[in-house]
């Protein structure tokens, strides 16, 4: 199923990590048979940059990572709006790293030209 996603719209995606100690956020955490690490997933605040043309979404990170997935991954989805409003912080911060990174590119672009 395709969603209709546009740029600035909010999404989760739900990300699948291992390692020795699972952060707070951690969810369905499952150790390995010696207990020496775990296997859990952790829901990650993005908000989509551009839908591109052939249909996937470059999702931007609070940090400024970017990543390009398909609009129909399974581990992608829009928050809820209870969701919504319990981390509206979150995705704050993930709005002013995308506005920052878009000034700093006009920015950029006025400088070199």
């Amino acid at each position: 199923m395709h969603a209709n996603w546009r740029a600035g719209d909010w999404a989760v995606y739900r990300k699948s990590k291992q390692g020795a100690n699972p952060g707070r956020r951690a969810a369905q955490v499952i150790a390995s048979s010696k207990g020496e690490t775990y296997r859990y997933v952790v829901d990650k605040f993005w908000v989509v940059d551009e839908v591109l043309s052939d249909g996937r979404l470059r999702l931007i990170t609070a940090r400024g990572k970017v990543h390009t997935i398909e609009s129909d991954d399974p581990n992608l989805r829009r928050p809820g709006f209870l969701q919504r409003l319990l981390w509206r912080e979150r995705f704050a911060v993930v709005e002013a790293c995308r506005q920052g990174s878009e000034h700093s590119e006009h920015s950029a672009g006025a400088v070199g030209a």
